[in-house]
């Protein structure tokens, strides 16, 4: 662990080298640490931003370099809204600066919900930080040594071999449905597509959706919208009970305000859910009502430059792609604000675009695969082929010999660190390319000067 941080105290994030250093125990007077919480309080979602600053300074007290605590809301610990994995991460952050400052011990009621995520070689909702953050808030409290020296046991058992520990247990089934859609977009052979989709079935939760691990109870929108696209694209008959399932999941999650949240009912919701939940939707007939409101909850969360509010995802270009294909189908039918939204999402993308043809997480950043991939989405859906040639050539030149793509880490959890899970790069490249050659035509190339007849057949392809 000590070579794995080593390693990492000189990252160009502020948080990784402010995090590495202060485990490694030389955090005196390092800039990063006082950097760090202004710098994650403005990548994450407003509703959320509270939590995110209780959680570095939570982070910083368990390194043992706590940090000012004054602008920590006390709201920052309401859990009446959020969702299992939210309550207990901030039931957890409580305890861990409540004691830090000598305030009272956590509560019994506080105490029982830390100690029912605990079980011996199990990590609950396969969340390894949440894991983790449990045990540092019971580290003091009487009679939890067992508990605690069971729940590090368990931790040490998914370590790296290079030192360090993941985010998560897995993201296998957040893997498969997004594999699967991006297989099944460019016409993959059928038997593996079904191996495919009967897993999905097999893990699918009773409440009919999906988790991004089978490890977890908790399903999520992500997940839920993106295997519901690739069952119908595959097999709308074969699958037609689990999508129906599916769907009734979705629409049971919806928010008054028209959109839809990431994780359960009555949680706020997002942009980017909104729109996978729209793209999920437009597969079946009908529920039209509920996507004209959430496109509508949409455009009302588009920014003036065309992006929108911070998502699951480094990159603007993610909740883009999403929801220009969202609004796609439903144009001629929506307000005109609709319209407008699908048209300012092209016109930046348009002008984001790098020299060499790549794309970056935000304005300015340097090109990377995955964003322009999404950004590809969008690109092959215009009239105009040259960006979209420009953007298949950068991505071309970021591919390995064995055919996977090389990326920065793009997916985050929590919001908003990063973690990489390098299969999606591939995955995300795949579903671009699919969308592109959908509309990649033959067309024939009739040379200056000269009339091709019938037994002369040359012919190239064009956008």
């Amino acid at each position: 662990m000590v070579r794995y941080l080593e390693h990492h105290r000189g990252s160009r994030d502020l948080m990784d080298a402010a995090v590495a250093a202060s485990a490694l125990g030389r955090s005196t007077g390092h800039p990063a640490r006082h950097l760090a919480v202004e710098d994650i309080a403005s990548r994450v979602p407003d509703f959320t931003g509270p939590r995110k600053r209780a959680l570095v300074h939570a982070i910083f007290t368990m390194l043992g370099a706590a940090t000012a605590q004054d602008d920590v809301a006390p709201h920052a610990f309401d859990v009446s809204a959020l969702h299992p994995w939210a309550a207990v991460q901030a039931v957890a952050v409580k305890a861990i600066l409540d004691r830090a400052a000598g305030r009272a011990p956590a509560c019994w009621d506080d105490v029982t919900l830390l100690v029912s995520t605990q079980r011996p070689g199990t990590v609950w909702e396969g969340n390894l930080f949440i894991h983790l953050s449990v045990l540092h808030a019971l580290v003091d409290v009487p009679g939890m040594e067992s508990v605690v020296d069971a729940g590090l046991r368990t931790v040490l058992t998914y370590q790296r071999e290079d030192g360090g520990l993941p985010f998560v247990t897995d993201t296998d089934t957040w893997c498969t449905v997004t594999a699967g859609l991006a297989l099944c977009t460019v016409g993959a052979p059928r038997e593996v597509m079904h191996r495919i989709a009967r897993h999905l079935v097999h893990v699918q939760q009773a409440n009919g959706g999906w988790s991004y691990t089978d490890q977890a109870q908790l399903s999520d929108t992500d997940c839920t919208t993106v295997a519901v696209e690739f069952l119908h694209q595959l097999d709308a008959d074969a699958y037609r009970d689990p999508i129906r399932r599916a769907l009734d999941a979705l629409i049971a999650v919806r928010g008054a305000d028209g959109g839809f949240p990431t994780y359960g009912s009555g949680t706020p919701s997002e942009a980017c859910m909104t729109a996978a939940a729209v793209n999920a939707l437009s597969t079946q007939g009908g529920h039209h009502h509920i996507i004209q409101a959430a496109l509508c909850f949409l455009a009302e969360r588009q920014m003036p430059d065309g992006s929108f509010p911070p998502g699951w995802s480094s990159s603007r270009l993610h909740t883009l792609f999403r929801a220009y294909l969202a609004t796609r189908p439903h144009r001629r039918q929506s307000p005109l604000t609709v319209a407008d939204m699908s048209g300012r999402i092209a016109r930046l993308v348009r002008t984001a675009q790098n020299a060499d043809g790549g794309f970056g997480q935000q304005n300015g950043a340097p090109s990377d695969a995955i964003s322009t991939a999404y950004a590809l989405i969008i690109l092959a859906g215009q009239s105009d082929p040259a960006p979209a040639v420009r953007a298949i050539g950068y991505l071309l030149a970021q591919q390995r010999p064995d055919g996977s793509i090389i990326s920065v880490p793009d997916m985050l959890g929590p919001r908003p660190f990063p973690y990489h899970v390098p299969l999606l790069t591939d995955a995300f490249t795949l579903l671009a390319l699919g969308h592109l050659a959908h509309r990649i035509r033959p067309s024939r190339l009739v040379m200056p000067g000269r009339r091709l007849s019938s037994a002369q057949p040359a012919e190239r392809t064009t956008p």
